[in-house]
């Protein structure tokens, strides 16, 4: 069953890699995940997302290592055709992950993991996607974090960069449009922190574009993070130390009709609602920040609420290739707001962490002047 008595305070205080990473633990993910959320051996709970998977089962198909397929991660070109399937080196995949450490500046460190990449190494290919991916066109002064010694707690990064070695797992392509499999530990990861991690770099962001013009005299912009799931990215941008940057403390409102399960919750306050009825009573969302994570690609959801917001700057955290995981079926998000979405302008999109298989990035949208 869901747990009822999480506390999150309690537990990213008591986190740490040393005792709940597999990595750095030496114990395995499914011994990790029950350590740190008191979760009985005795537990059988079903873990739901495209498909279903129990602690015990995914540990069994981290085990088979590449048995079956689990790892076959870069088996198409460009084209969609089957390759012969490639594995990436240990090295290879830590100079991905290192992408998103807090101490980083994004844009410096994607050049570098692309200049020192050895040519006709996935490696290379990797980071060539990655950087044509990348835009930044923004006027927002210093909206990327510059490079500088920071620590940030996020289990939810430990984890996932535990999974990219676990699974031989560097980095998207474009190819991974055509990858249709995926692994057990996604389900995990999606009930208990969400569908997408949250970088220091991407909190941020989030944290600059909510500040008002005039600090002294003005609130800062309220976030709307409508579908917020179980809430870790609220929770996330609620600690994220803004103040130590030089910016006003964060207000973010959780909206969600809760339809979906989770193993755990991170907020108790969102408020049970569709988006659009949100939006509605509260005069369209102007002067605040729209915040959209994983937005769903079925249903009426994704265009409806965002053509019915009607402040100055969007974000969005999903999928930056078309295999429709989320947003819209057949088009990337920003491919979608060019037409449909005219009153706004991509300025940023930046990779996130990619869960295996899959390529995620974050959109900021603002308002033409």
């Amino acid at each position: 069953m869901a747990a009822t008595k999480f506390n999150p305070h309690t537990f990213l205080e008591d986190w740490s890699e040393e005792k709940y990473s597999p990595t750095h633990s030496g114990k395995m993910l499914a011994q990790c995940i029950r350590e740190a959320f008191d979760i009985p051996a005795s537990d059988d709970y079903i873990y739901r997302a495209q498909a279903h998977t129990t602690l015990d089962i995914t540990q069994r198909a981290i085990a088979a290592k590449q048995a079956h397929g689990l790892h076959d991660w870069y088996n198409y070109d460009d084209e969609g055709n089957a390759i012969p399937s490639q594995h990436p080196s240990p090295e290879e995949i830590t100079a991905y992950t290192t992408l998103f450490t807090p101490s980083t500046n994004l844009p410096k460190a994607l050049s570098s993991f692309h200049k020192s990449a050895k040519s006709s190494t996935l490696r290379a290919s990797i980071s060539a996607h990655l950087i044509t991916r990348f835009h930044n066109t923004s006027t927002t002064p210093g909206l990327l974090p510059a490079k500088k010694d920071r620590q940030h707690k996020n289990p939810y990064l430990d984890l996932w960069t535990y999974s990219c070695h676990e699974l031989e797992w560097a980095g998207p392509l474009p190819s991974t449009l055509y990858t249709k499999i995926s692994h057990h530990i996604l389900p995990i990861f999606y009930h208990h922190f969400g569908c997408v991690v949250p970088t220091y770099a991407a909190l941020h962001i989030i944290a600059k574009l909510a500040q008002p013009a005039k600090p002294s005299k003005e609130a800062v912009l309220p976030i709307l993070d409508i579908g917020s799931g179980n809430g870790y990215w609220t929770y996330m941008l609620r600690n994220f130390p803004a103040g130590a940057i030089g910016l006003k403390d964060l207000d973010v409102r959780a909206v969600d009709n809760q339809l979906s399960e989770y193993r755990i919750t991170w907020i108790e306050d969102t408020i049970t609602t569709t988006g659009l009825s949100y939006l509605r009573d509260n005069d369209g969302g102007k002067g605040c920040v729209l915040l959209l994570v994983y937005p769903q690609a079925t249903g009426k959801f994704t265009g409806p609420v965002l053509k019915a917001f009607e402040g100055d700057r969007i974000v969005v955290a999903g999928t930056q290739n078309g295999n429709g995981f989320t947003g819209f079926q057949d088009v990337v998000v920003d491919e979608w707001a060019e037409k449909n979405l005219t009153a706004f302008e991509l300025t940023l999109r930046i990779p996130l962490p990619s869960f295996a298989g899959k390529d995620e990035a974050l959109f900021v949208f603002q308002r033409r002047k």
